[in-house]
């Protein structure tokens, strides 16, 4: 009788470990979107999306006109760039002061001139701003950093 319920629960959870690698096995992967800021060539900022905002910070004050600031952002889905991408500048309000769209390409770089952002922060020096990115991956948009 003791043979015949170890070999019952023994089925039990053989089948059990089944379906649990057959319910989870067809699931998206999931992970995090992550962006990486260059000025120039130099690697400034790299986060990961449920980092905190505070630390999302990009002081350019130090900065010359003809830098140049490149953005690299990655779905986690795709691993790769997003499609029909843009760069908002916005103030504390969420109005839109500046957008620059890129092209859909293979490379991740979206590139602004540091001239553009320096002018928009002097003619804004009351508000606060922030740099954000969407794209058709992402039609809400994501917070990359305040500029300071």
């Amino acid at each position: 009788m003791k043979h015949i319920k170890f070999y019952q629960a023994f089925i039990g959870l053989f089948t059990l470990i089944t379906l649990s690698f057959a319910a989870f096995g067809f699931t998206n992967k999931f992970g995090l979107d992550g962006y990486e800021i260059y000025l120039n060539n130099k690697l400034i900022l790299k986060q990961y999306v449920n980092q905190p905002v505070s630390l999302r910070v990009l002081k350019l004050d130090k900065a010359n006109e003809s830098d140049e600031l490149r953005i690299k952002y990655t779905h986690c889905r795709m691993k790769g760039p997003g499609t029909g991408r843009s760069l908002t500048l916005q103030d504390e309000k969420g109005n839109t002061l500046k957008k620059w769209a890129f092209a859909d390409a293979s490379d991740f770089a979206m590139t602004i001139p540091v001239k553009e952002l320096q002018q928009l922060e002097k003619k804004n020096g009351n508000h606060e701003l922030s740099l954000h990115y969407a794209s058709r991956e992402l039609p809400n948009g994501e917070m990359l950093a305040m500029l300071r």
